[in-house]
């Protein structure tokens, strides 16, 4: 991790955390988290309080955004994916939504929502997944999320009642794991 980085995680944790609280205090669903990728720039240093709002530091480095390498095709996968849903050639998956609330819960320390989303997602892709279980590869991502779905069952009514073990917790992150592979899958039999 370079200079500055492990300090603006932490930052970021707590804008996050706080970004949830207001959703929740507001009732407003559209109150959105944020991320390291939705920055602009990233600048660590000081200064005083009306020079940092005017965009001046007295001391301050910038961060630079890492670009992660990604090879052509595999950077466009998600604007092919994004045309053929918009087109109608390809259909969204109520488990893709679920699996990325879930998923968000687990990034940002929510496990107990986490736990619960996991199991409507995993309900779902068994359903939506199942209707649609083309080729061999998604049948073996269907029996493996079939297993997964009494211990995700179990960590869901632990999650309602109380607040969940490591293993519980690491049992959630694994099924989701779980789901987006099969998501893959399904993406991969499509063409």
């Amino acid at each position: 991790m370079s200079a500055g980085e492990g300090e603006l995680a932490s930052d970021l944790a707590v804008l996050v955390r706080a970004l949830h609280a207001y959703r929740l205090a507001s009732a407003d669903p559209l109150v959105r988290s944020v991320g390291r990728r939705d920055a602009l720039v990233a600048r660590i240093g000081f200064g005083a309080g009306e020079e940092v709002a005017d965009g001046r530091w007295t001391d301050a480095h910038e961060l630079r955004l890492g670009a992660t390498k990604r090879g052509r095709t595999e950077r466009l996968e998600p604007q092919v994916r994004f045309a053929a849903i918009l087109t109608g050639r390809d259909q969204a998956l109520a488990c893709e939504e679920l699996v990325l609330r879930a998923r968000l819960d687990v990034e940002e320390g929510r496990p107990r929502e986490a736990a619960l989303q996991a199991l409507v997602a995993l309900d779902a892709a068994l359903a939506e997944l199942e209707a649609d279980a083309a080729g061999p590869a998604l049948r073996e991502r269907l029996e493996e999320l079939r297993a997964r779905r009494e211990q995700t069952e179990r960590s869901a009514r632990t999650a309602v009642t109380g607040s969940l073990s490591a293993g519980d917790q690491e049992a959630i992150a694994f099924t989701l794991a779980r789901i987006e592979a099969a998501l893959r899958a399904r993406r991969v039999a499509r063409g």
